[in-house]
């Protein structure tokens, strides 16, 4: 008898991987690239923070339609066509580098929107497609801890190399200064479209959808609602901590490569925090998780918020290519930085709270959560506001992700409790 062990084809894996990877440095460009919008406008935290709207306002208009394109081409055309959009996306954005004044501002934005529909469908595509390529079971889990985990990195290494190639932060420069980050996005969109283009991967089964003749939906369950509020509210705080701490910083005087890195730090305790978050979360109950992590980052941000501004902590920063201690960076930021660790699993608790009892709606939520993933934007840009209507009172903004976390506290404890147990669900 032959062998019938399934060997694993390495090169989809590998394209997946990075395409993975690619999920968090783009997104994780539009905040870091804000600088150079923020000073071209008068100092606006707003305008410097709407690019990051743009990107996850995406997620609003392609949160479903992602799901349907699935079910109409399948995965691995879906992911040819993410790829594309990515690469031009990131063209878009390239391009507005050569206009100048509001129309630059202008293709920037339509740039980052692009560039978010991409993002969108590729969290659609890469979990399942990687987890089927992978073998499922086991070694699936493996790739999809690794895939993962090159997401983080990847994202917290755009902050730190778009903060390194803008340099000296002034009113004349421009968003051609980080066009090598460009370059590499869309070389990386281009050789992992055309690798996936000439090789066969398998692809994941796709479930039909067994509620499109039902009388009832996922919105019909209120712990699933509440979640939904959850998970908008959860991104927000998970990327208005750290891009308006660069802001912060940058207003202190640091460097846009030193601010970039402290906010990057964030992202890095993230990544911490997710590989030691899946051996947590097999030993507790979502609710335990999640009211613990919002717990602990409710303290640290009132931390941060109430400490004195002349309390300083040394911290290891990127600066004129070089890493080195900054002995100056404020004790307010280092408790922010922390908070990494407690958004890291929160995902994971809302989304595993929330569908609990959804049965045949589970499918529905999914794609409800991702386009709920659009107060990402929408947090951050309202934080932001607050720091220019408050005078530059950075701290004071930080009451917004306060409250997020407050409510995740109480959605733990008590609005994730299924009260519908009549509706069916098979």
């Amino acid at each position: 008898m032959g062998n019938t062990k399934k060997t694993t084809p390495w090169i989809p894996v590998l394209m997946m991987i990075l395409l993975f990877g690619m999920i968090g440095f783009v997104t994780n460009l539009a905040a870091p690239a804000g600088t150079i919008w923020k000073n071209q406008y008068e100092d606006s935290n707003f305008l410097g923070m709407l690019g990051n709207l743009m990107n996850f306002a995406a997620y609003l208009v392609m949160g479903i339609p992602a799901g349907r394109l699935l079910e109409k081409i399948g995965y691995k055309k879906t992911a040819l066509a993410a790829i594309v959009v990515g690469f031009v996306g990131v063209g878009i954005q390239f391009l507005s580098g050569f206009p100048t004044g509001h129309l630059a501002f202008a293709v920037y934005l339509l740039g980052a929107f692009v560039s978010g529909l991409c993002v969108c469908m590729l969290n659609s595509v890469v979990n399942p497609m990687l987890n089927t390529i992978g073998g499922e079971g086991k070694r699936g889990n493996v790739l999809l801890q690794i895939g993962g985990s090159l997401n983080s990195l990847l994202g917290t290494l755009a902050p730190i190399l778009v903060g390194a190639l803008i340099g000296e932060i002034t009113k004349k420069t421009e968003f051609a200064n980080i066009n090598p980050v460009l370059y590499i996005a869309m070389g990386v969109f281009a050789l992992v479209g055309i690798v996936l283009y000439f090789v066969n991967i398998p692809e994941p089964p796709l479930e039909k959808d067994l509620t499109r003749n039902s009388k009832y939906s996922a919105w019909n369950f209120r712990h699933f609602v509440l979640g939904a509020v959850g998970i908008f509210i959860y991104v927000g705080v998970e990327v208005g901590i750290p891009g308006t701490m660069k802001f912060f910083l940058e207003d202190k005087g640091f460097a846009p490569d030193a601010a970039g890195t402290v906010a990057a730090t964030y992202w890095f305790l993230m990544l911490i925090g997710r590989l030691a978050g899946a051996g947590i979360a097999s030993k507790v109950s979502a609710k335990v998780l999640l009211s613990v992590a919002s717990g602990i980052a409710m303290v640290l941000v009132c931390a941060a918020i109430l400490v004195p501004g002349y309390k300083v902590v040394s911290m290891p920063v990127f600066s004129n290519w070089a890493f080195a201690i900054n002995n100056a960076v404020p004790l307010s930021c280092l408790f922010l930085v922390l908070v990494g660790l407690c958004t890291s699993v929160m995902w994971g608790g809302i989304f595993n709270l929330a569908v609990e009892g959804l049965g045949k709606y589970v499918k529905q939520a999914s794609g409800i959560f991702m386009m709920m993933v659009v107060g990402g934007g929408i947090l951050p840009l309202l934080q932001n506001g607050i720091v220019d209507w408050t005078g530059k009172n950075f701290m004071i903004s930080y009451l917004l992700p306060l409250a997020g976390l407050t409510y995740l506290l109480f959605y733990a404890l008590s609005g994730s409790k299924n009260v519908n147990k009549d509706i069916p669900v098979e």
